[in-house]
């Protein structure tokens, strides 16, 4: 019971509140500034030649002036299955394959879901925690390892390190390397914590 209870805690189709008020100032926005509906650049997305989401965004952008925000709003509606967003434990699944890295995620997903508010938002490389902003995130490492990224500084604790190019937020300042689900213990629960207060 428990473990639904954190499930629907944590679901909520993985936007925070702000950004679901983000994507409805996006789409209204989209019409105003431009002069055509969400629907018309779906269709002309349809048209794109490009077959990746970054090709296409930027094919938006050279043909039609579209900037990488509205691009990827418009690409999200007329590519739903590239995102997976509506299929958050289909990409959690194939995001999460090795035992090892699984067991460290369920370990940090119960230290998050013990946070009110915390949501869980899977992203194809990544998985991420938000409350109002995103305040964590971890992807798995080769060997069975996975790697948080905390919204806190380096200098919060000696066994941070500053992120390089993880891919995930830019709010995310630092990065911790976890071996053993064991090693997700009272001090980094802490850290998610301090995170959580930021976010």
């Amino acid at each position: 019971m428990a473990e639904k209870q954190v499930s629907a805690t944590l679901e909520a189709h993985g936007l925070t509140e702000r950004q679901k008020k983000w994507f409805a100032s996006v789409q209204a926005s989209l019409e105003r500034d431009t002069g055509k509906t969400l629907e018309q650049w779906v269709t002309i997305a349809h048209t794109c030649p490009e077959t990746k989401p970054r090709a296409r965004a930027q094919w938006l952008k050279d043909n039609y002036g579209l900037l990488q925000n509205r691009a990827m709003y418009v690409l999200s509606e007329a590519f739903p299955a590239a995102n997976g967003w509506d299929e958050p434990q289909a990409l959690r699944e194939a995001l999460w394959t090795d035992p090892g890295s699984r067991a460290i995620f369920e370990a940090v997903q119960a230290a998050a879901a013990a946070l009110p508010g915390a949501i869980i938002g899977q992203r194809k490389a990544f998985t991420a925690f938000s409350r109002e902003f995103q305040f964590a995130a971890i992807k798995p490492v080769k060997g069975g390892k996975a790697l948080l990224g905390l919204a806190i500084e380096p200098a919060a604790d000696p066994r941070l390190q500053p992120p390089k190019t993880e891919g995930w937020s830019e709010r995310l300042k630092s990065k911790l390397l976890l071996e053993t689900p064991g090693q997700v213990d009272a001090s980094v629960a802490a850290l998610l914590k301090q995170a959580w207060e930021k976010s």
